[in-house]
């Protein structure tokens, strides 16, 4: 497999993705607006592939499916057997380590096993968890009221501090993302 991305590699991981997440919704900036999920994979995957063009060292191919695809685990039928067979192994596992564990019950701890097994794998894993918080800050969801915005901040922040070493691009919008993030603030 080639270390660099290409436009038949990205076509077969937004494929896959696309029909994982059809149907799939979040709730939108506006009272009542559902916005096509399959939105914010395109998001990261853009935030991914900006970081990639002052990047040339990095396994561009590895990072681009790995971003397309790394909510398949964590939110749709598709398993890790199957982005791997797709996809390799090393597809798999970053999708895997972007996945969160749902057996832990505690908010924080699954925050800690997610950061812990991410830090395992190559730096584009940790590109693509940046690039998924970058997103994830574009603006809250209108139902959520100060303390969980203010809890997702600090949740950003942490993130911020576990993987800025991986991408100093990534990791300078997350900044400006979590500093702009308190202008969501309701009065």
């Amino acid at each position: 497999m080639t270390n660099y991305w290409h436009p038949d590699m990205f076509a077969k991981a937004w494929v896959f993705s696309s029909r994982h997440h059809h149907g799939q919704t979040y709730g939108g900036t506006v009272e009542g607006e559902q916005v096509e999920y399959i939105n914010h994979i395109a998001s990261v995957a853009m935030e991914v592939i900006w970081a990639l063009q002052a990047n040339p060292e990095a396994n561009s191919a590895l990072a681009v499916q790995c971003a397309l695809l790394h909510d398949t685990i964590e939110d749709t039928s598709a398993s890790y057997e199957m982005i791997a067979a797709e996809f390799g192994q090393d597809v798999a596992d970053g999708v895997l380590a972007l996945s969160k564990d749902d057996s832990l019950s505690d908010k924080e701890e699954k925050m800690r096993d997610s950061l812990r097994r991410i830090r395992q794998q190559p730096h584009e894993i940790w590109m693509v968890k940046m690039a998924d918080r970058i997103t994830n800050l574009y603006h809250p969801p209108h139902y959520w009221n100060n303390e969980k915005i203010l809890a997702y901040r600090d949740e950003a922040q942490i993130i911020h501090r576990e993987l800025h070493t991986a991408d100093a691009g990534l990791a300078q919008r997350l900044q400006e993302k979590i500093d702009a993030y308190p202008q969501f603030l309701r009065v």
